[in-house]
């Protein structure tokens, strides 16, 4: 609980134990204690006669008021990059108590650590939501303005008790994220995705086009990224099917991640991307950079948005243009979202084999259609049959991914792309989830991902590959394959 609501809840709890109090005496100018007493009694009656829903606005102020103090001290030593965090949040620290004690505020021990704790986090670090930052169970974070905040935790939102003061101390902390990363965000560019220090993907957007404050939004991403074996023993998939994908990778098949809106599309990708020999030149092109790869010889470029004059914009088709230019072995776009797909596509069928990639879509089939759909962005008026051939030439495997109604993110399909036949390209599962098995319970299901028992066409592939799919790795209880 913060400071305020406990502050808060105190004074209403001796109001209620007591005599009617007085009328209050006039506040003192200044900042005094009798000054700051008088107002948390007036401000208290003011939220008993609300219900107590409001914040504390003498409490706000008095945080405000440190707050720019201790900006008016430290000014630039705030941004010195020569001074380390340590030494930072030192000087910060010392300088809070130093503004506290001016203040002569009627605190507690605990209460004034919660204040001083507040006040950094604005400083140093992200305000109300530096500790949902820092807590490892959270997955997201969503400010649906100053006075609401919901948090992702285990697949499951719910709404937290964080708070920020005012429409402007959430932009000021908006500000201050799109600024690390040489961003802007303004009534000119109401818009903005961004990136923290540690990936994390952000997005904020502000007035004119919200209505009850700024919006912020950040998917989390861990600082030691998610590996194979995370992903069976969460059951996105068995280790089957982890040996499968990582002989499709191996053997250089093209792939497409699919799935909806946080469904573990980048983090799957980035799993599949580990499977990467150490001794291919990988190329990288993301919106903002989210891939985390262990391999040496990685190159990542990132989009970057207009100026304010609307000039010097970089998408991710001219990166993908660029990166044809640049040697790779391998090209992974963290996602296609427009006319860049045709540019992906035509990468696939001119020898850089083992490219990856992920779409918005729900099912393989789906896939198809939104790939065409992207191509037809691009600006060139093909034909229909065009882009499907394309498409079947180049890409051998989409892997779909699903959240389910129990919070789980699971790998629904394992689907080859065999070709065209007539108008319409054939598809073919692999794998494909039990849904048929029902759920326990608790809710959570029950079904796994199960090899449908057919041999896909691409296998003398990566036999020629030196990777051999024996029998069982297609039989439901199949145990593996054999890498030679």
């Amino acid at each position: 609980m913060s400071l305020y609501k406990r502050l808060h809840e105190v004074q209403q709890g001796a109001e209620s134990d007591s005599n009617p109090p007085a009328a209050p005496a006039p506040a003192a100018a200044g900042g005094s204690a009798g000054g700051v007493q008088g107002g948390l009694a007036a401000a208290a009656q003011a939220a008993k006669a609300g219900g107590g829903a409001r914040r504390d606005p003498v409490l706000d102020e008095l945080r405000q008021r440190i707050h720019h103090s201790l900006i008016e001290e430290l000014g630039p030593i705030l941004y010195d990059s020569r001074l380390s965090e340590e030494d930072l949040r030192k000087k910060v620290h010392e300088q809070l108590h130093a503004a506290l004690a001016q203040e002569r505020a009627p605190l507690s021990a605990s209460d004034k650590a919660q204040l001083i704790q507040d006040v950094s986090d604005d400083i140093l670090g992200y305000g109300p939501i530096d500790p949902l930052l820092r807590d490892d169970e959270v997955s997201e974070i969503m400010v649906n303005g100053p006075d609401s905040v919901y948090v992702e935790r285990g697949g499951k939102l719910t709404k937290d008790p964080v708070t920020f003061v005012d429409e402007s101390h959430l932009r000021r902390i908006i500000d201050k994220i799109v600024g690390q990363v040489g961003r802007r965000i303004d009534e000119s560019s109401p818009m903005c995705d961004a990136r923290l220090p540690d990936g994390s993907r952000v997005n904020a957007i502000i007035s004119p086009l919200t209505i009850g404050g700024p919006f912020l939004t950040i998917r989390k991403f861990k600082a030691d990224p998610l590996q194979v074996d995370d992903l069976i023993r969460f059951g996105t998939f068995d280790a089957n099917a982890a040996r499968f994908l990582q002989a499709c990778v191996v053997g250089r098949l093209n792939m497409v991640v699919a799935g909806g809106t946080g469904t573990g599309k980048t983090t799957t990708l980035n799993v599949l991307s580990s499977f990467i020999p150490t001794d291919e030149r990988i190329v990288t092109v993301e919106d903002a950079k989210e891939l985390q790869l262990h391999q040496d010889h990685v190159l990542c470029m990132e989009t970057r948005p207009p100026n304010i004059e609307g000039r010097g914009q970089v998408s991710i088709r001219d990166l993908v243009k660029n990166s044809l230019r640049m040697r790779p072995d391998r090209i992974v776009v963290g996602e296609c979202r427009a006319g860049e797909a045709l540019d992906m596509l035509q990468a696939m069928n001119t020898g850089h084999d083992g490219s990856l990639t992920t779409v918005h879509a729900n099912t393989p089939r789906d896939t198809l259609s939104r790939l065409e759909t992207l191509t037809l962005m691009s600006g060139f008026d093909l034909p229909v049959r065009a882009i499907r051939e394309q498409m079947a030439s180049a890409i051998d495997v989409i892997v779909q991914i699903a959240r389910l109604r129990d919070g789980s993110r699971r790998v629904t399909h394992i689907t080859e792309v065999q070709g065209m036949e007539g108008e319409v390209i054939t598809l073919q599962d692999i794998f494909m989830f039990d849904f048929s098995a029902g759920v326990d319970d608790a809710g959570r299901y029950r079904g796994v991902l199960k090899p449908t028992g057919i041999r896909p066409k691409f296998a003398e592939k990566l036999t020629a590959e030196g990777i051999r799919l024996g029998p069982e790795t297609f039989q439901p209880n199949g145990a593996g394959m054999v890498a030679q």
